[in-house]
């Protein structure tokens, strides 16, 4: 019997709302926001949006899906006896030999059932306690697959913060992490779940254990299964349109997503996917970051690892968009999150939340949500990090360390820039097919921060930001001859012909100098360019181009070049060379001074202060190959004019 304080003994209460009168289970760490369930015209709209994802492709084929099966069954024999050989060569009875084995678990969007055509697979080996990772995984399996001939583009990830091995398995792509559990004999119903597994292994391997159970935690902490994945695989495919999907360049990857949807669900638990959709841009662009998303409560347990907790770690509260995963030890998995892309992830997440809301009054279809985003007509300035390598092995090495570290560049620009100067990288990589050599390219987006009031004529000189950063990637551990970076400023105009796949032809080329870079009327940021590589550089040796201009590589040239606007459009397609007198030069460009552009756009003549007699001329190089044979100059700091 109710008591007397019961809220629901008064008879002058209001009757509660409808969803009130509904059991309903305790989702998440606080109260469902409502347990409304779907209209008809919901239900209506809901079709539309399942039909849209069908007719989009975003589903694999039954044909694909039993590849994939087949493929993991493959893979879990070949680490059968991959074990099996290394008990007895580890000196180990035969009756240890029969009972060796090592279990394969999936994880990510495999695991969580939302993986599309092409995707790759998340796998885990976990192995018994006396196989190690750095020389049985890492040397002995990467040994064995090395010679399946269904194994293709084998690469070995081992200093990564989680190790991994990257190959292609029949054409199926495959992400294979290594985990030596505390047990000699690892059954087949091993249970990757129970705390048990963590005990006497340390952070590395916690970490390798923990998407497996992660995933299986996000499964059970949903309301409903279907109308997550369904909702996940929508978002995901909206997020990989508007180019906010990467992890490792500072936005949102497969499992954050996957939080931020199961923490809707959890909101919303009788809502249906476009419900959940429309909701999800609603919920989010309201949301007080850095307030953390978790789906459970944090635990703390006694066996001693890091937990996000910014009471305790000062670092954690450092954090911009901390999402949670729900098994233990509980870590930020949106770390990488920095203040650049994050600005760009709200403003992706309003422009849903707009376009939802027209679909809900009949105003749009579903296909508008989905257009891609427009980067290249987004922002005036950019910055082009392209990489060379011998080959394509080199090159899908070379990449990854170099996509890596991209994150790196946009922190340090926003801290050497008091975060003024803003960094939008795009996640997608391109390459030019008419280079000789393995070539592939990433481009960043530069704008001023809005709302800064900067002076006229403001510069923010990034070049040694810059430096910095090249240096830090020249570190590679694995760096072989013919690896090579190389950044530079291009403005919109000049983006190459190679980035634009619908057939977009540029009618400028890339500026090979070191200019200021003109980010808004009021403000300027220096950067470090590169030489321009045409088609006969690709073919010299990596001594022969680093041979090119010593004296000139770190050379500035101060002076503001002041000329009309048609010349400058001229130096734009231009490569700067040196004549003195003549004759081909190397001129020390501290002694260059009172700098006048000839009146054909061609010529720059350098009035100097020692030898003032000599003519010194810049020969500007124009894409018809005048002047084919001079030496290259690498001048830095040119500052133009221009509208572009």
């Amino acid at each position: 019997m109710a008591g007397s304080n019961s809220p629901n003994s008064s008879v002058s209460s209001p009757p509660p709302p409808p969803e009130q009168n509904q059991p309903s289970k305790h989702w998440g760490v606080t109260k469902s926001l409502s347990h409304v369930g779907p209209t008809n015209v919901d239900i209506h709209r809901n079709r539309e949006l399942q039909k849209f994802l069908l007719d989009s492709g975003i589903y694999e084929s039954a044909e694909e899906s039993a590849k994939r099966e087949l493929v993991l069954e493959k893979l879990k024999q070949i680490v059968k006896v991959w074990v099996k050989q290394l008990t007895r060569i580890k000196g180990y009875s035969d009756q240890m030999v029969e009972d060796a084995n090592a279990a394969i678990f999936t994880f990510g969007s495999y695991r969580l059932g939302v993986h599309g055509p092409g995707s790759d697979i998340d796998t885990l080996c976990v192995g018994p306690s006396y196989i190690n990772r750095e020389e049985d995984f890492f040397y002995g399996l990467h040994c064995i697959l090395n010679e399946i001939e269904e194994v293709t583009e084998l690469q070995p990830i081992p200093d990564a913060r989680v190790p991994v091995m990257k190959f292609k398995f029949d054409g199926i792509p495959i992400d294979l992490l290594y985990a030596s559990v505390s047990l000699l004999v690892v059954p087949d119903d091993f249970d990757i779940s129970n705390i048990s597994v963590l005990y006497n292994i340390d952070e590395t391997t916690a970490c390798s254990l923990n998407g497996c159970r992660v995933a299986d935690q996000i499964l059970k902490l949903v309301p409903n299964v279907e109308n997550f994945r369904t909702t996940l695989q929508c978002l995901k495919f909206w997020a990989k349109r508007r180019g906010i999907y990467s992890n490792v360049m500072g936005f949102l990857g497969g499992v954050n997503w996957a939080i931020l949807v199961a923490r809707l669900c959890q909101f919303y638990p009788q809502a249906n996917p476009s419900m959940l959709v429309y909701r999800f841009f609603r919920v989010y662009t309201m949301w007080r970051w850095p307030n953390a998303v978790t789906l459970c409560e944090i635990e703390h347990n006694a066996l001693g690892f890091t937990v996000w907790d910014p009471r305790i770690n000062a670092w954690d509260g450092l954090h911009l968009m901390p999402i949670i995963t729900p098994a233990y030890p509980c870590m930020n998995s949106s770390y990488n999150v920095s203040a650049s892309t994050l600005r760009v992830m709200l403003e992706q997440f309003q422009f849903g939340k707009n376009i939802c809301e027209d679909i809900e009054l009949n105003k749009l279809k579903w296909s508008a949500l989905f257009e891609p985003y427009s980067f290249f007509e987004s922002y005036k300035n950019f910055l082009q990090v392209e990489m060379i390598a011998s080959d394509l092995d080199d090159l899908r090495s070379w990449k990854g360390w170099v996509e890596s570290r991209l994150r790196q560049l946009i922190l340090k620009i926003e801290r050497d820039t008091g975060e003024i100067l803003q960094c939008h990288p795009n996640p997608r990589d391109y390459a030019d097919s008419s280079k000789q050599c393995a070539h592939s390219a990433f481009f960043m987006g530069l704008q001023r921060k809005q709302g800064e009031v900067v002076q006229e004529g403001q510069q923010f000189d990034i070049r040694k930001t810059v430096d910095e950063f090249r240096h830090q990637i020249k570190s590679y551990l694995y760096r072989k001859p013919g690896m090579e970076i190389y950044v530079s400023h291009v403005r919109r105009k000049q983006i190459p012909s190679y980035a634009y796949p619908e057939g977009y032809k540029r009618n400028r080329n890339t500026k090979p100098i070191n200019e200021v870079l003109q980010v808004d009327k009021m403000s300027t940021v220096s950067v470090l360019k590169r030489k321009k590589i045409d088609g006969p550089e690709l073919e010299r040796s990596p001594e022969k181009r680093a041979s090119v201009g010593p004296k000139l590589q770190d050379s500035v040239l101060s002076e503001r070049i002041c000329a009309r606007s048609s010349v400058v459009e001229k130096a734009s397609m231009i490569r700067p060379c040196v004549f003195v007198d003549g004759v081909n030069k190397q001129v020390d460009p501290t002694i260059l001074k009172n700098v006048r552009l000839a009146s054909n756009g061609r010529d720059m003549k350098l009035d100097r202060d020692k030898e003032p007699n000599a003519t010194v001329a810049m020969v500007l190089k124009s894409g018809e190959g005048v002047g084919s044979e001079l030496v290259q100059t690498n001048v830095m700091r040119l500052s133009l004019t221009s509208n572009a």
